[in-house]
């Protein structure tokens, strides 16, 4: 098992990274993660609490997680499946998060009342407030046992983009956010929610990404313009996990600075 095997790094109190190795390891890596970390939940207090992230990446990762190979060591029915955020498209669109885990198989053995979805595509304030309220209500006091993250190449992550209000917003578990440039509407999970989580993952997997990812983890605090820096706190450090084609820019400037 790779996750036996590789360690994470400090990269300060509140982050950590681990780069597995090319794409198909790095994803495998994730697989193992996701598996370890909902073994750990139900055995110690018998639910696992997830909150899915959207994107390529996390497609990779349910179509493993459901594959022959790996679905027999899941207990399926003891997991509660929530999302990181939403668009604003009915759940039948291609573009919803909630269609790609349905599309991977992912939901297939998870009882229907323990899916979660957030009812982003009408009266999104309205249903952002009865989303924080389920979460409340099946939680029941407890975090999240894991958020799953991805990270745009404008440094945003869930739907908390560069500049927009939801950056600011306190004491919600959940909002609706404008985003201007996009004129679109998007339901996701508050950096108080996030932040919260026993444990954080952020998959930035592939060549496209290697630039941002050098920036935000290699310069100062810029939480306007490079939401996804806010994740992460000393209580519960955030997991970057990247392969090498992502941490490329990454690794050569640690080395420049040497």
């Amino acid at each position: 098992m790779l996750i036996e095997k590789l360690k994470s790094r400090s990269l300060s109190d509140r982050r950590e990274i681990i780069v597995p190795g090319d794409y198909g390891i790095t994803v495998i890596y994730c697989v193992e993660h996701f598996i370890a970390l909902s073994k750990r939940a139900i055995q110690d207090h018998g639910a696992f609490f997830v909150a899915l992230s959207g994107g390529s990446t996390p497609k990779a990762i349910f179509e493993h997680l459901a594959s022959a190979t790996y679905s027999p060591m899941v207990e399926w029915n003891k997991i509660h499946i929530f999302w990181s955020d939403e668009r604003a498209v009915s759940p039948d669109d291609p573009e919803s998060n909630y269609h790609m885990a349905v599309h991977t198989g992912m939901l297939k053995g998870i009882p229907k009342e323990q899916i979660h979805r957030m009812r982003a595509e009408d009266h999104i304030e309205k249903n952002a407030d009865s989303y924080e309220q389920e979460i409340a209500a099946t939680l029941q006091g407890r975090n999240f046992d894991l958020v799953m993250l991805g990270m745009g190449e404008d440094g945003h992550t869930a739907s908390l983009f560069p500049h927009t209000e939801g950056l600011r917003r306190q004491n919600r578990l959940v909002i609706a956010n404008y985003i201007p440039n996009k004129k679109v509407w998007r339901m996701t999970l508050t950096y108080d929610c996030i932040n919260a989580a026993n444990h954080t993952a952020i998959y930035v997997l592939g060549a496209s990404k290697k630039a941002t990812l050098a920036k935000v983890l290699l310069s100062s605090d810029q939480f306007e313009q490079y939401p996804i820096q806010k994740v992460g706190t000393p209580a519960h450090p955030a997991l970057w996990i990247a392969d090498q084609d992502a941490a490329e820019d990454l690794i050569a400037k640690k080395e420049e600075k040497k």
